[in-house]
Order: structure tokens, then C-alpha cells, then sequence
């Protein structure tokens, strides 16, 4: 039986794809220290989270995979570390029957918290990314109110809310909140934090390149329009997850290099940053980093709706590009389905 189970909730674009990575590429190191990153890749964590949630979107793939992965960890003699995002907003109910899964072994929680000045340029592209049709302006007024899609952002950037959910069933002292260090701090601060955290070994761990890259400005609204144009489409959610998501916003887009997202936190938003943080004090969790960390900083950059046309004529052409390029190595490697007859 597995000494402790750590499990890594998110929240949502807070590291958490850097942390996967760095997970995933030392499991070999990590398993020499006695922690176990259950899975043979990162996605049967997905899959698995995925089932125990009841998500749809993840198909029959998900089946049984929760069982499996919790069968893995009981077999394990040491620490076992889940890291999936999808568990942080989920509702107490849920959170009851992920811990009670693991029966007496005890289980410890990790929250990984980012500012909102960065975080909400980061959600909106995240919404584009899964088909968001809502430009940048309206996303940022509507977030102050209770529709969309302030009702999507909040659910998954609630910290104080998600933050007590998690500590109601496993107890403060079995929750760690790990704050992202601010803009300009060193590249391995934030691993560093949610090792201590965790309670694992993570020195010397290999490092990996920055995971899951941001759309720059430009990248953001092909993206939006593309997104517009393929609603009377209706591609199924698979078709767009492979297709777009990943075939061309993650594999394409990502990291171009144009101009960033700029955003300067409004007022409200900085009011309701400092309810957030006292909530999370008001936990009583373990905290590593500093509560001040969530003090919303401005994000350089530039408005969208003020980019040049000729900055997104740039951005399509070099999408088309990447496409090209990226079918051309497919058909290379032998892909099924790319070989074009006369």
C-alpha cells in the first residue's frame, strides 16, 4: 500500500502543464526515490480523472481507468503523485468520493495558485483554444458579472472556494497551497515550490522546455476567427479537439513569438483578488511561496483590437505554414491518411 497519495488539483493554467512535464520526464529518477507518477504517460492520468469525474467529452477510453489508477497506487510501496487540473473545481461531492477512493491511505492535497492579471489573459486564450467565440474585450467587461463568461472563469479560477473544498475533506494540514512565483523569478522556482510541497525529492531532476506555450496577439484572433467560421461547421468535440486544439493552436500557434496579450488588471479585479487571498489565509493551509504573489500584476503587451491588419495577415499565413510543414512530416513518417493521389 502506498505510503501517502499527493494529488496536485490545478488549478488551471497555473504551471501545471510545466509540472506534468518535469513529472513525466523523471518518472524513472523519481520511482529510484520512492515516488511513483502513476501511468505509463500523462494522458492515463487524464483518462483516468476523467472517468472518476463522469466527463463525457473524454468517451469510452475513460472506463475503468479510475479504478486502475488507484489499484496502481495501492500496489506501490512509497509516494504516489497524481497531477491533473480537473479535479481542482470539482464539486464537493466529488472531491469526497476522489479522496475515499484511496481508503485508509492518507491523502494530501496541492494547490498551485497564479495571479489574475496573468491568469485571465491565459483563460481567455484557453477558451479560444476549446472554441471560444468571444473576443477579447467582451471576455474581460464579462467577468465582472455572473453570466458567461464569468461563469466558466470563475469555476475553474475560484481559489478561495476551490481551496476550501479540498481542505473540508482531507483537512488544512494535509493542504498545501503553492503560489507561482512572480514574472522574472528563476525558471526552476516553481518546481522547487511544489517538491516542497509534495514532500518528494526533486533535485537534479532533468529540466523540460516551458510547457504549453501562450498565443501571442495575433496567433489569439486567427484563432477567434477561425473559430467563428467553423460554428455552422459543427465539428464534433473530438474532431475539434484533434484538429484544432492540438493539430493547430498548441502545434502551430503556440510560441510564435508576436506580441503578447496585454492586460492591466481593472480595478475590480484587483478587489476581488485581495477577498481571494484572504479567504485562502482563512484556510489555514500550509502555504509555500508567499499569499503576495496572487497580487494581480500587469501583463505587457498589446490590446488585440488595436493589432494591425497586417499583424494577423502575418499570423494566418505563418498557421498555413506550420500546417504544411507539419503534414509534410507526416506524410514522411508514413501517417496514414496524408498520401494525395492525381
Amino acid at each position: 500500500m502506498a505510503s501517502r497519495v499527493v494529488l496536485h488539483v490545478g488549478l488551471m493554467k497555473s504551471g501545471t502543464s510545466y509540472l506534468q512535464q518535469r513529472l513525466g520526464a523523471n518518472r524513472a529518477l523519481l520511482r529510484e526515490r520512492g515516488v511513483l507518477f502513476p501511468g505509463g504517460t500523462w494522458r492515463d492520468q487524464v483518462l483516468a480523472v476523467s472517468d472518476v469525474l463522469e466527463r463525457k467529452q473524454a468517451g469510452p477510453a475513460a472506463r475503468g481507468r479510475w479504478a486502475s489508477l488507484v489499484a496502481e497506487a495501492a500496489a506501490y510501496d512509497g509516494v504516489v503523485v497524481v497531477s491533473m487540473e480537473f479535479l481542482g473545481p470539482a464539486p464537493p461531492v466529488k472531491v469526497a468520493e476522489v479522496v475515499s477512493s484511496f481508503g485508509d491511505t492518507p491523502v494530501e492535497v496541492v494547490l498551485t495558485l497564479r495571479d489574475l492579471g496573468r491568469g485571465v489573459p491565459a483563460m481567455w486564450q484557453e477558451s479560444l483554444q476549446n472554441g471560444g467565440t468571444t473576443d477579447w474585450a467582451t471576455y474581460v467587461s464579462g467577468l465582472a458579472g455572473k453570466r458567461r463568461p464569468a461563469r466558466a472563469f470563475w469555476r475553474q479560477q475560484g481559489m478561495g472556494r476551490i481551496v476550501g473544498n479540498w481542505a473540508a475533506v482531507v483537512g488544512p494540514g494535509r493542504t498545501t497551497v503553492v503560489t507561482v512565483p512572480p514574472p522574472g523569478a528563476p525558471s526552476g522556482l516553481l518546481w522547487e515550490r511544489f517538491c516542497r510541497a509534495a514532500g518528494i525529492d526533486g533535485d537534479g531532476a532533468e529540466p523540460v522546455s516551458p510547457a504549453n506555450t501562450s498565443l501571442d496577439a495575433a496567433s489569439a484572433l486567427v484563432l477567434l476567427d477561425l473559430n467563428r467560421r467553423l460554428e455552422a461547421a459543427e465539428l464534433s468535440a473530438a474532431d475539434y479537439h484533434t484538429l484544432v486544439k492540438f493539430g493547430l493552436a498548441k502545434r502551430v500557434m503556440a510560441g510564435r513569438g508576436g506580441a503578447a496579450i496585454g492586460f492591466a488588471p481593472p480595478p475590480w479585479l484587483v478587489e476581488r483578488s485581495a477577498e481571494v487571498v484572504k479567504r485562502v489565509a482563512a484556510a489555514g493551509t500550509r502555504v509555500v511561496g508567499d499569499l503576495a504573489d496572487l497580487e494581480p500584476v500587469a501583463v505587457a503587451g498589446i490590446d488585440p483590437a488595436d493589432l494591425p491588419a497586417e499583424e494577423r495577415l502575418a499570423a494566418a499565413v505563418d498557421v498555413l505554414a506550420g500546417l504544411t510543414v507539419q503534414r509534410a512530416d507526416r506524410r514522411r513518417a508514413g501517417a496514414p491518411g496524408t498520401t494525395v493521389r492525381a
